[in-house]
């Protein structure tokens, strides 16, 4: 007597296909291939078994409220995706849903995120670094709590979250480094001409690196002559609209770049750059003599940190200090009047002097050594 066959399996081109209704599943019916051959239709049942099983068990937690933490990231990267940091959150994701993707959001906390943080400091990456991955989780669990709802009304995340142990930054933290005028010659005259005049132009409008690679032709107007460029809140890390003036400098840069390409204003091999921390950076780093030693930064932030000293060197006030750097202040770029835009032209036109925008001692890291300095000046 042949062997009951269960039902919801299909024959097409060789391969058993899944066409099966199930109640309560939200598609109504799972539509899927099983991959296996037409020879093999027992494998296929058991496949199909192990399907509608997930599927229940999938059921269920929905319905009681319960979400693993990999579907709880999946809707948070959906929702802050049009922020610049989305990328960088999703790398974040990426290295920590291997470790606790399948846990119930309830069952994320301190304790199971040991193995996680074991593994990223075993192959190297800094308290700091990993602190802001353990910041992602904490904003994913905040959002469950607080935020989500399934339809039933119920919290993705019933209580209200752990609090997710950071590690100790103490003796971790590395400082950035401030570049005199003759390490910026030596540092532009290695990299590569589109890196080089990317960092010119930052050393003169004091930009992070992901508004520098978005920046785009179509957010720049002229204001009595020089260039403006409103960045929209998508591309900058605060995700509110920052005003980029130019001084002489900057401005000869992008007269340089124009016509170039039709989008971006930085480009390689006419395609948008992608970063500007990359292994001929690093490489131009070392040949230009730079700090290699650990305790200072070597990555492209050392250019915005360069510029912000200089603009205090030349007296720059620290309100007009702030909306150069692009600082969260609540103020909406587009209402400054052509008098506020032009002082932060002559603000950073104060760049372009050498002797007054020079930062008049430069930290080392140690109290000792920098009281040296000052006998010795």
């Amino acid at each position: 007597m042949a062997k009951p066959q269960l039902a919801g399996l299909r024959e097409k081109n060789g391969i058993w296909h899944i066409e099966k209704r199930v109640k309560d599943y939200k598609k109504g019916w799972l539509r899927e291939s099983t991959g296996i051959p037409i020879s093999k239709r027992r494998e296929a049942e058991r496949y199909l078994l192990n399907r509608l099983a997930e599927i229940q068990i999938e059921i269920l937690r929905q319905n009681k409220g319960v979400y693993t933490f990999t579907q709880a990231a999946f809707r948070y990267l959906k929702e802050i995706s049009h922020k610049a940091s989305a990328s960088t959150i999703a790398l974040h994701l990426d290295q920590i849903i291997p470790f606790i993707g399948e846990l119930t959001l309830e069952n994320v906390h301190d304790s199971t995120l040991s193995n996680f943080i074991k593994h990223e400091r075993g192959r190297g990456q800094s308290p700091k670094s990993i602190n802001n991955a353990l910041g992602v989780i904490s904003a994913i669990l905040h959002r469950s709590a607080e935020r989500w709802r399934n339809d039933q009304g119920k919290p993705w995340l019933q209580y209200a979250p752990p609090k997710i142990t950071r590690l100790s930054l103490i003796g971790e933290q590395k400082l950035a480094y401030t570049l005199s005028w003759d390490e910026q010659d030596r540092l532009l005259k290695e990299l590569p001409s589109h890196t080089a005049d990317a960092t010119l132009f930052d050393l003169n409008t004091s930009l992070r690196e992901s508004e520098i690679v978005r920046l785009r032709w179509e957010w720049e107007f002229q204001v009595n002559g020089y260039s403006v460029f409103i960045l929209p809140g998508t591309a900058t890390k605060n995700s509110e609209e920052r005003i980029v003036v130019c001084n002489s400098i900057a401005q000869s840069i992008l007269e340089k770049r124009r016509g170039i390409h039709a989008t971006h204003v930085f480009t390689y091999k006419g395609n948008p750059v992608t970063g500007l921390n990359t292994k001929a950076w690093s490489k131009a780093w070392k040949r230009a003599e730079l700090p290699t030693n650990g305790r200072f930064l070597k990555g492209i932030h050392n250019i915005r940190h360069t510029c912000g000293r200089r603009l205090r060197a030349a007296g720059v006030k620290l309100e007009t200090r702030k909306v150069i750097l692009g600082h969260k202040n609540g103020d909406i770029t587009t209402h400054y009047s052509q008098v506020e835009i032009q002082e932060l032209k002559d603000a950073l036109e104060l760049l372009t002097n050498r002797k007054k925008a020079s930062p008049a001692l430069k930290l080392v890291g140690k109290v000792s050594e920098t009281k040296k300095q000052l006998k010795v000046a």
